[in-house]
């Protein structure tokens, strides 16, 4: 019965470490939370950046993740995310390529609103299972959202968020929904600081569902070029699924 009960407890521990990495997908460099401004017509968006996590006696990080967004059309963003996933356990350190990710951005508010009026976009991604996930370096399964996403600026602050439904496939998988909050201030020209909250339902079988909290921002390094950085926690089951998360990139406008 105790090694039952070990065993037992050795899942869950690995289930909930499963459903907080595939959360930290950091969706909106730097944070998990994404915003609805798309990348400007004509534009590439670049972000070269490493981030991890520490779940349990675990570690999970993406080095280096490419997040590529072009401005196709007024409002329109292609997007893609390559990315090196690394693993390291009480089994040994992986290394391999992980997921990709893929995604359209759609404002549906028009450009020509007030600053200080409420952008609105909706920006579906599909998360291809191509990493190895019998060495944790991938999900194992493919994955959709389709979420909802608003920002508003007022004066020195911006505030960002919403949320959408994740469909899972795969044996055990369960579908979930997703939400997140950023508020940001803009201290000068060149700091842009503040944090988030995000949580998300069980999306697996014998998972609870998981949240926790990042604080960062951006430091404009020059005209087209910007450093990324945020850190946080869980605030739900930290020690089995999110002791520590950080996440630092390189933004690059071509």
């Amino acid at each position: 019965m105790r090694v039952l009960n070990r065993v037992n407890g050795l899942r869950l521990r690995a289930a909930l470490a499963l459903a907080c990495v595939e959360t930290l997908a950091f969706a909106g460099p730097p944070f998990v939370t994404d915003d609805p401004e798309p990348a400007a017509f004509r534009t590439w968006e670049v972000n070269y950046a490493a981030n991890g996590t520490l779940a349990g006696i675990s570690t999970q990080a993406y080095v280096p993740g490419v997040d590529i967004n072009y401005g196709a059309s007024p409002g329109v963003q292609l997007h893609a995310q390559v990315q090196m996933a690394y693993a390291s356990d009480s089994t040994g350190h992986r290394i391999g390529p992980g997921d990709i990710e893929l995604g359209v951005k759609y404002r549906l508010t028009p450009e020509t609103q007030e600053d200080e009026g409420w952008m609105v976009s909706v920006y579906p991604l599909l998360e291809l299972p191509t990493g190895d996930a019998h060495r944790a370096l991938g999900a194992g399964h493919a994955s959709a959202l389709l979420p909802l996403w608003v920002q508003r600026t007022l004066g020195a602050w911006t505030m960002y968020g919403g949320g959408g439904y994740w469909v899972n496939q795969g044996a055990g998988r369960r579908n979930a929904w997703a939400a997140g909050w950023v508020v940001l201030y803009q201290w000068n020209a060149g700091w842009q600081l503040g944090g988030e909250v995000f949580g998300k339902t069980s999306e697996q079988a014998g998972a609870p569902g998981s949240s926790g909290f990042n604080l960062g921002g951006t430091c404009k390094l020059s005209e087209d070029k910007s450093l990324l950085f945020s850190a946080g926690r869980g605030l739900s089951h930290v020690q089995d699924s999110n002791r520590a998360s950080a996440y630092l990139g390189l933004q690059v406008i071509y």
